[in-house]
């Protein structure tokens, strides 16, 4: 078996930090640069941290495969054990996320996605009220705020989510915490700026926890449920484990999403044969739409998930190996960092033909296409909210397109720089009444 000295290392490395800026600042990048360089497999230099990253199909199979064995999400993610706890969810001990995992799976399963699909008709409606018949708005800016009270309405209730419309910046400052790159010691501004705003928000949820308790309400609200909340096994959850499941809920419900669906209108409007496709899908959806409507709406569904392929919020996943795991007839020895790449993986021509081309299509050409994707994750950590999100994406964006005309003033948007999820930069539409 070959050692590590025998995974090429990816040039351009610079003192001490090696390639941590070049990261940052443009990950796709980045990875097309390792992939020119050394194929599917080389070795980035990364500060404290030695980091092989593994592009394609079979290595993501690989690795999602042997997380919770020889892969670990748990000492892969140090920042996420600053935001959130040692025991909580993906980074608890396997049989402690499992016990986790069950208080949640319930809010993504049966009939209750068609009272998810009611709420995020409320939501767009309310949404599109305030936009009035026209003028402009910017994305993903506008859209922010509507995704998180989607999930803070779905998840936790309606009298939550009323509380929920002034947290959208301290969910935005606690994301900051959410760096590979800058060590968790270092008193950097952003990492600062994350704490606090996870404290206040801890804060605030402990104390809606405890009135809730106080004071219970007719039992149709899931918060009602949720404070009352026991393990398989009747063990009551204990409360900062239920406050973090609180914060992953709305965090996660809209920090992917908002990006997605932003990319999602964006893609549509710079593609107006696509667009128009879509709208004459709309034709035959009914006012009040259930789950199985939305998945008759097929071409949005595909159009959404190219947006994901091209432009995937999470430009990579992260694992730490905590035993030696040979890939390739090459050693990756315990304690490496493996760095997975959806942006790059996504664009490979042997994985996706035409890879830079906008072409929905592609998914009834080949099927296979669409289970290469993993903008959400994969394996069994494969986010549980996927299908809650692209119903909400779908049924926002249905709504919006059958009731306006939109032009992308900001044709040519990028995704942000920085460790965080890649939206797109702010850009603005303009809007009328069809």
């Amino acid at each position: 078996m070959n050692t590590t000295t025998s995974i090429p290392t990816l040039s351009g490395a610079r003192p001490l930090i090696g390639h941590a800026a070049e990261l940052t600042r443009d990950p796709l990048g980045l990875f097309r640069r390792g992939h020119r360089e050394h194929g599917s497999m080389f070795r980035l230099r990364l500060p404290l941290k030695d980091t092989v990253v593994l592009l394609g199909t079979e290595h993501n199979k690989l690795a999602f495969d042997e997380t919770d064995h020889k892969l670990s999400i748990r000492t892969a993610y140090p920042f996420f054990l600053r935001m959130f706890s040692p025991d909580f969810y993906f980074f608890a001990p396997y049989d402690e996320y499992k016990r986790q995992r069950q208080v949640v799976l319930p809010r993504f399963q049966g009939r209750q996605l068609d009272t998810y699909v009611a709420i995020m008709e409320r939501e767009a409606k309310a949404f599109m009220d305030d936009l009035g018949d026209s003028g402009e708005f910017a994305i993903p800016d506008a859209f922010g705020p509507l995704i998180m009270r989607v999930a803070a309405h779905a998840f936790l209730g309606e009298r939550f989510a009323e509380t929920t419309t002034d947290w959208f910046g301290e969910f935005r400052r606690f994301s900051e915490g959410a760096d590979f790159v800058t060590p968790g010691w270092l008193p950097a501004p952003h990492l600062l700026r994350s704490r606090a705003a996870g404290k206040r928000i801890r804060e605030r949820l402990q104390r809606i926890v405890d009135k809730r308790r106080a004071r219970e309400g007719d039992g149709e609200d899931f918060m009602d449920h949720f404070v009352k909340a026991e393990y398989e096994d009747g063990t009551p959850v204990p409360d900062d484990i239920l406050i973090h499941l609180i914060i992953m809920l709305v965090w996660a419900g809209h920090e992917t999403t908002t990006g997605q669906i932003s990319w999602g209108l964006i893609d549509l409007l710079r593609h107006p044969g696509e667009l128009e496709r879509v709208r004459e899908e709309l034709g035959g959806i009914p006012q009040a739409m259930n789950a199985k409507d939305v998945r008759r709406l097929a071409h949005l569904d595909r159009c959404l998930h190219e947006s994901e392929r091209l432009h995937p919020v999470a430009p990579m996943m992260v694992r730490s190996a905590v035993e030696p795991m040979e890939v390739d007839g090459r050693e990756i020895p315990t304690g490496t960092m493996v760095m997975l790449s959806p942006a790059m993986t996504h664009r490979l021509e042997e994985e996706f033909p035409a890879p830079e081309a906008y072409r929905p299509d592609r998914y009834v050409e080949e099927p296979e296409q669409l289970r290469r994707l993993i903008g959400f994750g994969g394996g069994l950590h494969r986010c549980l909210g996927m299908r809650f999100a692209y119903l909400e994406m779908t049924v926002v964006l249905a709504r919006l397109l059958q009731r306006y005309e939109f032009t992308l003033l900001d044709e040519d948007p990028q995704p942000i720089t920085g460790q965080g999820a890649k939206w797109p930069e702010t850009s603005r539409v303009a809007y009328h009444l069809r």
